[in-house]
């Protein structure tokens, strides 16, 4: 920095490390971010010391227009918000120009999600490879069992693995699962879900005769149950035989397909909320994503004025 406010600057980093505890990185950040204020100030006539609200205004907008991602500019605005606050207090400036200004809005990430070809291609060599006979059977049962069970129901892998035993012994078309908050609720199953379940737990019995376990899916841990991350380690093996890439699936992976897929075929969004176990419809509606170019179509397709236009055209 070479104008006067440079010193301000400075004496703004020491008082961060001294009475704040600031780490080195986090100055590090403060200075580039005051740096690249001030060149920006300096396009419009001003300085640090005596820029306005419409400046640092101009500022955002122009973070904005460069693409910057709504994380960096938060980090910026609260630099510049710090800084500012740095000046009122030491006297230094009558007024806090940042009071006004609002916080970039931080888009809420869309959850990752297969595609049905990816789902019924799992699922299709999930079933194929459980079919084999010999040695590790019944893990390959049990991992078709999870991944059918997963996607019909939409539980989260908590759920999954944590099923009591006695569902084996239920024939029912649904599950009463405990989630959050120990709510119960009741989710329906697929009859491919169905016919895995009672192969994976006939091959228990097979193995195990008639010992007792608390869970469905058993396991020598200090849970008693198979852990979140072998699941999750089978299934990205699984994915990577099916040619689907690790990155792209997990448990969780598995939930947001059943949900997204669900609405894409015209499920309520309430009913969804209901069996995915949200106590708030706002975390739902996140999915509402897939449902925009259907909208777009049905709208293109049935509205009078959209027929009008493409004759026009």
């Amino acid at each position: 920095m070479n104008d006067l406010s440079a010193a301000h600057a400075e004496a703004f980093l020491e008082m961060m490390s001294a009475e704040r505890g600031a780490a080195h990185n986090t100055l590090v950040s403060y200075e580039k971010d005051l740096d690249e204020v001030r060149a920006f100030l300096k396009t419009r006539g001003a300085t640090l010391l005596t820029a306005s609200s419409d400046d640092l205004k101009a500022f955002l907008s122009y973070m904005t227009q460069e693409g910057y991602k709504a994380s960096s500019q938060a980090r910026r605005l609260s630099a510049i918000r710090q800084f500012y606050k740095f000046l009122y207090a030491e006297n230094l400036r009558g007024d806090d120009p940042t009071g006004i200004l609002d916080a970039p809005k931080k888009g809420r990430a869309l959850p990752k999600t297969l595609s049905e070809t990816d789902v019924n291609r799992l699922l299709a060599l999930a079933a194929e490879e459980a079919k084999a006979e010999g040695p590790g059977r019944l893990d390959r049962l049990r991992l078709l069992a999870l991944v059918e069970l997963c996607y019909a129901t939409g539980m989260r892998v908590s759920e999954l693995v944590s099923l009591p035993a006695r569902v084996l012994a239920e024939e029912g078309r649904f599950l009463i699962i405990k989630g959050k908050g120990n709510k119960d609720r009741l989710v329906p199953l697929t009859r491919a879900a169905i016919s895995a379940l009672a192969a994976f737990g006939e091959e228990l019995r097979r193995i195990h005769g008639d010992r007792e376990f608390d869970f469905l899916f058993p396991a020598d841990s200090a849970s008693g149950h198979l852990a979140r991350q072998v699941f999750a380690r089978d299934l990205k093996a699984l994915g990577a035989r099916a040619g689907i890439s690790a990155d792209k699936l997990s448990p969780h992976v598995i939930r947001h397909a059943f949900a997204s897929h669900l609405l894409a075929h015209g499920a309520d969004l309430r009913v969804v909320q209901e069996l995915l176990g949200h106590s708030d419809i706002s975390t739902t509606q996140i999915y509402t994503h897939v449902l925009d170019e259907k909208l777009r179509e049905l709208v293109e397709t049935h509205h009078p004025l959209a027929k009008q236009a493409k004759n026009r055209d």
